[in-house]
């Protein structure tokens, strides 16, 4: 254990940020093992299906600078890249993406106030 005392507060410090971390990793890091199982197994249709919820987990991994922005694309891109082949090899094609729903509509811009008369 430290003995200065900034060196215990830096302790504390870093288990604060490791225990405030570890959910986001944590996660990460199973729903990218889980894409590659459901590959593994024959699953691709569910492989496909889960890209998008795999891909906002490493989002938010990276917005949380919990891993570096080249390390968050580079495992998109590999997971990707696996169901694309997976894919491929099973002559299937990716499911269809779901309609965006319409924007909705933009309220009209408030009115400006006349300006005001200058007393002379």
């Amino acid at each position: 254990m430290p003995i200065i005392k900034s060196a215990k507060k830096r302790v504390i410090q870093t288990l604060k940020r490791e225990t405030r971390r570890k959910p986001f990793k944590s996660r990460m890091l199973t729903m990218v093992k889980n894409v590659f199982k459901l590959i593994k197994g024959g699953k691709v249709e569910e492989a496909a299906q889960s890209l998008p919820d795999t891909y906002t987990a490493i989002d938010k991994a990276n917005k949380k600078n919990i891993i570096h922005k080249n390390t968050a694309a580079r495992k998109k891109s590999a997971v990707q890249k696996a169901v694309t082949a997976a894919l491929k090899e099973s002559g299937t094609t990716a499911p269809a993406k779901k309609a965006a729903p319409k924007a909705a509509a933009k309220k009209a811009p408030a009115k400006k106030a006349a300006p005001k008369s200058t007393a002379k």
